[in-house]
Protein backbone atom coordinates (compact mmCIF):
# COMPACT_ATOMS: atom_id res chain seq x y z
CA UNK A 1 0.00 0.00 0.00
CA UNK A 2 2.85 2.49 1.00
CA UNK A 3 4.00 1.51 -2.74
CA UNK A 4 0.86 2.61 -4.42
CA UNK A 5 1.19 5.74 -1.91
CA UNK A 6 3.89 7.12 -3.54
CA UNK A 7 3.43 5.86 -6.91
CA UNK A 8 -0.24 8.33 -7.07
CA UNK A 9 2.17 10.68 -5.43
CA UNK A 10 4.43 10.67 -8.43
CA UNK A 11 1.67 10.69 -11.04
CA UNK A 12 -0.02 13.68 -9.68
CA UNK A 13 2.37 15.99 -9.19
CA UNK A 14 3.35 14.76 -13.35
CA UNK A 15 -0.56 15.29 -14.00
CA UNK A 16 -0.25 18.50 -12.05
CA UNK A 17 3.16 19.95 -13.91
CA UNK A 18 1.81 19.34 -17.80
CA UNK A 19 -1.99 20.04 -17.25
CA UNK A 20 -2.72 23.31 -16.22
CA UNK A 21 -6.58 22.56 -15.35
CA UNK A 22 -5.50 19.97 -12.90
CA UNK A 23 -4.60 21.46 -9.88
CA UNK A 24 -3.37 20.31 -6.20
CA UNK A 25 -3.12 23.20 -3.46
CA UNK A 26 0.78 23.13 -3.83
CA UNK A 27 1.86 21.93 -0.34
CA UNK A 28 3.39 18.73 0.97
CA UNK A 29 0.44 18.01 3.62
CA UNK A 30 -2.43 18.48 1.06
CA UNK A 31 -0.66 16.89 -1.62
CA UNK A 32 0.20 13.97 0.62
CA UNK A 33 -3.31 13.94 2.09
CA UNK A 34 -4.50 13.61 -2.08
CA UNK A 35 -2.28 10.81 -3.04
CA UNK A 36 -3.85 9.24 0.47
CA UNK A 37 -7.08 9.40 -0.39
CA UNK A 38 -6.62 8.71 -3.95
CA UNK A 39 -4.74 5.24 -3.05
CA UNK A 40 -7.54 4.51 -0.49
CA UNK A 41 -10.02 5.42 -3.36
CA UNK A 42 -7.85 2.66 -5.36
CA UNK A 43 -7.67 0.09 -3.16
CA UNK A 44 -11.41 0.41 -2.13
CA UNK A 45 -13.55 1.84 -4.33
CA UNK A 46 -12.22 0.67 -7.70
CA UNK A 47 -12.15 -3.21 -7.63
CA UNK A 48 -16.25 -2.51 -6.86
CA UNK A 49 -16.40 -0.06 -10.30
CA UNK A 50 -14.49 -2.45 -11.98
CA UNK A 51 -17.36 -5.17 -11.16
CA UNK A 52 -20.04 -3.20 -11.89
CA UNK A 53 -18.19 -2.07 -15.00
CA UNK A 54 -17.26 -5.21 -15.96
CA UNK A 55 -19.06 -5.51 -19.21
CA UNK A 56 -18.54 -2.05 -20.48
CA UNK A 57 -14.92 -3.46 -19.74
CA UNK A 58 -14.91 -6.27 -21.65
CA UNK A 59 -16.95 -5.16 -24.74
CA UNK A 60 -14.33 -2.26 -25.34
CA UNK A 61 -11.86 -4.82 -24.94
CA UNK A 62 -9.56 -3.59 -22.16
CA UNK A 63 -10.39 0.34 -22.72
CA UNK A 64 -13.17 0.39 -20.45
CA UNK A 65 -10.42 0.90 -17.52
CA UNK A 66 -9.97 4.48 -18.71
CA UNK A 67 -13.54 5.14 -17.23
CA UNK A 68 -12.96 3.33 -14.44
CA UNK A 69 -9.78 5.88 -13.98
CA UNK A 70 -12.00 8.94 -14.76
CA UNK A 71 -14.69 7.39 -12.46
CA UNK A 72 -11.78 7.32 -9.46
CA UNK A 73 -10.58 10.50 -10.25
CA UNK A 74 -13.48 12.43 -10.35
CA UNK A 75 -14.82 10.93 -7.16
CA UNK A 76 -11.42 12.37 -5.60
CA UNK A 77 -12.09 15.56 -6.98
CA UNK A 78 -15.81 15.58 -5.08
CA UNK A 79 -14.16 14.59 -1.96
CA UNK A 80 -11.36 16.80 -1.38
CA UNK A 81 -11.45 20.17 -2.00
CA UNK A 82 -7.30 20.54 -2.19
CA UNK A 83 -7.85 19.36 -5.63
CA UNK A 84 -9.52 20.79 -8.64
CA UNK A 85 -10.13 19.24 -12.02
CA UNK A 86 -11.88 21.72 -14.40
CA UNK A 87 -13.25 20.26 -17.37
CA UNK A 88 -14.12 16.87 -19.00
CA UNK A 89 -10.99 16.65 -21.22
CA UNK A 90 -8.81 17.76 -18.51
CA UNK A 91 -9.98 15.01 -16.55
CA UNK A 92 -9.42 12.60 -19.59
CA UNK A 93 -5.89 13.80 -19.90
CA UNK A 94 -5.40 13.73 -16.40
CA UNK A 95 -6.80 9.59 -16.36
CA UNK A 96 -4.67 8.86 -19.17
CA UNK A 97 -1.11 10.36 -17.58
CA UNK A 98 -1.93 9.13 -14.43
CA UNK A 99 -2.72 5.64 -15.62
CA UNK A 100 0.72 5.47 -17.74
CA UNK A 101 3.24 6.48 -14.84
CA UNK A 102 0.91 4.21 -12.48
CA UNK A 103 1.91 1.12 -15.35
CA UNK A 104 5.40 2.59 -16.28
CA UNK A 105 6.08 2.70 -12.23
CA UNK A 106 4.40 -0.92 -11.98
CA UNK A 107 6.01 -2.64 -14.55
CA UNK A 108 9.67 -1.19 -14.15
CA UNK A 109 9.19 -2.07 -10.03
CA UNK A 110 7.52 -5.77 -10.86
CA UNK A 111 10.95 -6.00 -13.40
CA UNK A 112 13.68 -4.74 -10.73
CA UNK A 113 11.98 -7.25 -7.86
CA UNK A 114 12.38 -9.58 -10.31
CA UNK A 115 15.90 -9.62 -10.52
Amino acid sequence: MIFYFFTNFIALLVATYFIKEFEVVPDLASFSLVAGVFTLINVFIRPILKLILSPVIILTFGLGIILVNALTLYLLDIVLTDITITGLTTLIYATLIISLINILISFSAKKIYKE
